[in-house]
């Protein structure tokens, strides 16, 4: 391992441990050594505050003059919520710069590089490259096409149930399985189910972990046939939107309204659009949706090529039964060539389950 790579990866590490409070913006981190000693060390701790170089060359102070930045994102160039970093890495007196990944941002995209080289900065990029842009799929998605980066997570048996025939389903997996999902949940901005796991179910849908973050709550529900006493309306623990189609209960609706629900109408005549649905999240700067939903709403995505990403929780248990239900309903696939394939997949174990993580290729997901 190179000193740059070392630097780099030290970069990348801080950087992650923000995962979760940077929405919509990226997760970055930065480090800036001098004469070999690490002087400087900073990650984007929210958005709208001061981005990881600015940190870290705070943290330097007057050690930064003549010393190499390491940041996991090209510098931004332009003004937004806060100034360009690329003008306080010149100001600073830096040397060099080594950047992971160019920003796809439009905004930025090379500029600030160029900025930099410009004031006569050398400019190294490319070091840790797939690792900066893989912990930045999510932001990555969104910059570029304003629709939310989609996980559709499920567990269930080894033979792909998710239920008995009696819709019993408390507990397939293990605790550490069901804990490792609500880390996901303090992931993600948003979280989706359907109307029918409300009504069995009643969920709260918050992450419960040592400062979490309680995701916005989704409900597809076509008929507004969601309990005015549901949890997920009166808890008051995360907000919660509704979205639904032509044939909505009026009178419901005035309920909902009342209670301080946020209704959305899609076009879908009789069945939620879920294309309304990843568009309006993206109008409202959601960049990351966390799917829970059952086989028929994981199937509406899928069918439609709005999963990103998948992440199965697999139990050692079968439960058999051609009644019970699966994670992808539907129609389903007519002819195996046309089967949606997983790749990058990668399998671990948590608890006594295994987590499988993979990208639907026919997507375009990041590889």
């Amino acid at each position: 391992m190179s000193h740059h790579e070392f630097h780099m990866d030290l970069a990348l590490t801080n950087a992650r441990t923000m995962k979760g409070q940077t929405d919509p913006n990226p997760l970055v981190g930065s480090v800036i050594v001098n004469n070999q000693r690490i002087v400087g060390i900073g990650a984007h701790l929210k958005a709208g505050e001061p981005h990881a170089e600015i940190h870290a060359i705070r943290m330097a102070g007057d050690l930064a003059r003549g010393g190499t930045i390491y940041v996991t994102l090209e510098p931004c160039s332009h003004y937004g919520r806060t100034g360009p970093c690329a003008q306080a890495i010149i100001d600073a007196g830096i040397k060099t710069v080594i950047v992971a990944a160019l920003d796809p941002n439009p905004l930025v995209s090379g500029n600030g590089v160029k900025m930099l080289k410009n004031a006569g900065i050398e400019v190294i990029v490319g070091i840790r490259e797939e690792e900066s842009r893989k912990m930045n799929e999510v932001f990555n998605k969104f910059i570029i096409e304003k629709i939310p980066f989609v996980t559709l997570k499920a567990a269930s048996t080894l033979d792909g149930k998710i239920a008995t025939h009696s819709l019993d389903s408390k507990w397939i997996t293990s605790a550490g399985a069901r804990q490792d999902v609500h880390r996901l949940r303090s992931e993600h901005m948003a979280i989706l189910v359907g109307v029918g796991t409300v009504i069995e179910d009643d969920p709260e849908l918050t992450a419960r972990i040592p400062n979490g973050r309680n995701p916005l709550r989704i409900v597809m529900d076509s008929k507004l046939r969601i309990p005015l006493e549901a949890k997920l309306l009166n808890d008051g623990l995360a907000e919660t939107w509704i979205f639904t189609s032509q044939k909505y209960n009026q009178q419901k609706r005035q309920q909902l309204e009342a209670q301080g629900i946020s209704i959305f109408e899609t076009s879908g005549e009789s069945r939620v659009d879920v294309q309304d649905v990843v568009r309006i999240l993206g109008e409202k700067s959601i960049s990351s949706l966390f799917i829970e939903g059952g086989g028929t709403i994981n199937s509406a995505f899928l069918e439609q090529g709005l999963i990103d990403k998948v992440v199965l929780y697999f139990a050692p248990k079968l439960i058999g039964g051609k009644d019970a239900p699966t994670f992808i309903e539907g129609e389903g696939i007519e002819l195996m060539k046309d089967a949606v394939e997983l790749v990058d997949g990668e399998f671990t174990k948590v608890g006594t389950d295994f987590r499988f993580t993979g990208y639907p290729e026919k997507q375009g997901a990041n590889k």
